[in-house]
Formats: structure tokens, C-alpha cells, sequence
């Protein structure tokens, strides 16, 4: 999945890290003759690759940034109160990531991932969703379903 790069960090190595739309971190190594980055040694060539792209595996496999909070819960809902929007392809805000959590009875969930997501969930299940991808859940039978959506801490 293809984010931006929003800020540079080091690490406790000295290493330089992106920060990403996403809520991943990743390193940005120059390791000739391996990966060639010179513009990460200097704060000039970091500054300009700001707002650059860069590919995030961690966000097609769906696995959640570490140290994020809930900012608020919906539902829960069951077949007769889940919105309509949840049910056809929608997407969580940027910089917001969702956890759905299957509370009672089971539910189809799709996610256009790299590659798709295509899961059914049962009871106590859960499935992680990050911001800006479409989703889509479907159900056919009894269920109970609630959203966390989870930002970075202030």
C-alpha cells in the first residue's frame, strides 16, 4: 500500500526512520550497494523527500502501529442496526485506523488490500483496517458487531 512520508525520526542507532500517513514507522537505510538512499544522511535531502511516496507492507497484511488509542467506538450494532454505509465499500478517515470486533454470530469482511482481504469473522474475532482503504462488511445472519477507531496519542 502506497503512503506518504510525513516526518523523519532517528532511531536509538542513529538509523533514520519514516514516519508515514498510515501511522507506520520505517527505517530508510542507505546501505550500498544494497539500497542506495544518500538523501537520508542529510537534512537537506530528508526535508525533499517529504511528502514523497513509499510502499507500506505492514498496512496490506493490516497489522495495526504499535502505542495507538481509542478514540471512539461505534456500536454496537446488530443485522437490523448496522448502517447501511458500513455494508458497501467505505473507508476510515486519514490518520485513524478501525478495529472491528465480532461480538456475537459471524459477519463477511472484504478489504482491497495488496493482496484482497476476503475473511469471515466469527465471535471474539477481530480485523484491523487502515485509514484510506476501502472495506466492506457483509452480513447474512445474527450478529453483533462494534468499531474502534484508534488515532496516535496527542
Amino acid at each position: 500500500m502506497i503512503r506518504t512520508i510525513e516526518r523523519f525520526t532517528e532511531d536509538e542507532h542513529g538509523d533514520w526512520v519514516a514516519e508515514l500517513s498510515c501511522l507506520h514507522r520505517q527505517h530508510v537505510r542507505h546501505q550500498p550497494p544494497f539500497v542506495q538512499r544518500p538523501w537520508v544522511l542529510t537534512e537537506e535531502g530528508r526535508a525533499e523527500h517529504l511528502g514523497r511516496q513509499l510502499d507500506c507492507p505492514l498496512c496490506d497484511r493490516a497489522e495495526l502501529p504499535p502505542g495507538l488509542a481509542v478514540a471512539r467506538v461505534a456500536g454496537p450494532f446488530d443485522a437490523s442496526t448496522l448502517p447501511a454505509a458500513l455494508r458497501s465499500a467505505h473507508r476510515v478517515a486519514d490518520h485513524t485506523w478501525g478495529r472491528l470486533h465480532v461480538l456475537e454470530g459471524s459477519l463477511g469482511f472484504t478489504m482491497e488490500t495488496t493482496p484482497p482481504i476476503d475473511v469471515r469473522l466469527g465471535a471474539g474475532e477481530e480485523q484491523a483496517i487502515p485509514p484510506g482503504v476501502p472495506h466492506a462488511l457483509a452480513v447474512d445472519g445474527p450478529v453483533r458487531v462494534a468499531i474502534e477507531f484508534l488515532t496516535a496519542p496527542a
